[in-house]
């Protein structure tokens, strides 16, 4: 299994990274994670345009997932002719949400590019990973994730607040892909996005073997995530940075 982080800047675009977006691939499989704002051009560095075999969207924020209508208007006129529908998997409404970027009465056409999955709590097969999905905590309905192949996995937060589903999620994951939005400070608002402190708490209290901050907010100084971050966990850490490359052997 290998993961490429295709972009990892936290609630929009920053001058380095696009929003979410991040690579999973084994045994000649692709699955992209999240396609926020400017991950579908990025993405192209790393895979096919026409590569990719499956889609998962943590939710329907747009910096998780607006570069999927794109991906729509890519696979709807590709110059060989449309390209045949792959499977997205998100939380309720993934279809219709996306439709409406078109225009207010939606678009069916684009949208036959893929097929809709709904998202429930629970376990499922996708290509090659065995994943789980948990509810986060986060204003709209978002999902964490738990990939496993060939006995090697990568936990993703998506975005949430504090929840104990995260350590269940994450247990004894060789990689934990974790958001990290906010720095240390007074007064932050509960049930949206964690600090880079929590972030390595939840990472520590789970016995992941990689902790990856990601979600990074463009305007906090990575330095700081990062030495915040330190001081809850003393175990492998990292932030997440556009083409970073983990390979996971079996």
């Amino acid at each position: 299994m290998r993961l490429t982080v295709v972009g990892c800047a936290g609630s929009f675009p920053g001058p380095d990274s696009a929003a979410s977006c991040y690579l999973l691939e084994a045994d000649g499989f692709r699955l992209v994670v999240d396609l926020g704002n400017g991950a579908l051009g990025s993405l192209q560095r790393y895979a096919g345009l026409f590569d990719i075999d499956a889609v998962c969207l943590s939710h329907l924020h747009v910096d998780h997932c607006v570069d999927l209508y794109s991906y729509a208007i890519a696979r709807a006129y590709a110059p060989g002719g449309p390209q045949p529908p792959i499977p997205v998997y998100g939380p309720a409404g993934t279809c219709a949400r996306m439709g409406l970027i078109h225009g207010p009465r939606g678009d069916d056409g684009l949208m036959k590019r893929f097929t809709f999955e709904t998202l429930a709590p629970g376990s499922a097969s996708i290509g090659p990973f065995e994943v789980t999905t948990a509810h986060m905590n986060h204003p709209v309905e978002t999902f964490g994730f738990r990939f496993a192949c060939d006995g090697r996995t990568v936990a993703y937060s998506g975005d949430t607040g504090e929840t104990g589903e995260l350590v269940t999620l994450a247990r004894g994951a060789d990689v934990f892909l974790c958001e990290a939005a906010f720095l240390d400070g007074p007064d932050l608002p509960p049930g949206l996005h964690l600090s880079a402190r929590q972030a390595a708490g939840y990472a520590a209290r789970a016995g992941v073997g990689h902790a990856v901050l990601t979600h990074l907010q463009p305007w906090n100084e990575p330095d700081k995530a990062l030495s915040q971050a330190a001081a809850a966990y003393d175990g492998q850490l990292s932030l997440a940075r556009p083409g970073q490359l983990i390979d996971l052997a079996g």
